[in-house]
């Protein structure tokens, strides 16, 4: 009898799975933007992990990115690179709204004057098809979704569980750029902190742009669900 119940522990305990811990020294970002990177690095804040891009990884290809809202966009890209890497992985889907055209440029924000245009490009556009607009009929808001995906989590059919968090900074859009700082609409949006005509994102230091922006926002967040993970 003492034989039987021996043999049925041993077999019980091999059937178990070897518990393991997940490695969260790196945390794949899932930009080819050095400016990107290095905001969220300074957004999220100390972690153990070190943070690196797709290049820095050697990761080849991109995500495509079809969906509607700033929020599917950074999942579609959180699990297609969790996926192909086997890393953790952190996107970000983040563009503009300006009420005058609709919720527009939305997810094209980095695509609006064409697939390959620069930020000054946009910014172009955009200032004309506003132009002759009053301050209170160029009413915009930044938006940023962050996504986290967990390859180890994986379901068993492969699916990859993704944790969220968003950041919106109200305010217009300016009449003519100003300021150097910052990178794609910032010369041209006035936080609603600001008088219209006031100073743009462009004008800001970096650090008061970082407490009050959409991705600071969505960063302050995502560190705590980091933090809770032990990154």
């Amino acid at each position: 009898m003492a034989s039987r119940r021996s043999a049925a522990a041993l077999e019980q305990s091999s059937a178990r799975k070897p518990s393991f811990a997940p490695d969260r020294s790196r945390l794949l970002v899932a930009t080819r933007s050095v400016h990107k990177l290095r905001e969220l690095r300074e957004l999220l804040g100390p972690l153990r992990a070190e943070l690196v891009s797709l290049d820095d990884a050697g990761i080849p290809g991109d995500a495509i990115e079809d969906g509607e809202t700033f929020e599917s966009n950074a999942a579609k890209k959180a699990r297609f690179f969790a996926a192909l890497s086997g890393l953790p992985t952190l996107a970000d889907d983040s563009g503009l709204e300006v009420e005058a055209l609709g919720g527009g440029p939305g997810v094209r924000t980095r695509r609006y004057a064409g697939e390959n245009a620069t930020d000054e490009e946009n910014n172009v556009k955009l200032l004309r098809e506003l132009a002759g607009l009053p301050p209170e009929r160029r009413a915009a808001r930044y938006r940023c979704a962050l996504a986290l995906a967990l390859p180890e989590a994986a379901g068993p059919r492969g699916g990859i569980p993704v944790r969220s968090t968003q950041g919106t900074l109200g305010g217009r859009i300016a009449t003519a750029p100003k300021g150097s700082g910052g990178f794609g609409y910032d010369p041209i949006f006035e936080p609603a902190a600001e008088p219209p005509g006031g100073r743009t994102l462009g004008e800001w230091t970096a650090e008061a742009k970082n407490r009050i922006s959409h991705r600071g926002k969505a960063a302050r967040r995502m560190h705590r669900i980091l933090a809770g993970l032990r990154f």
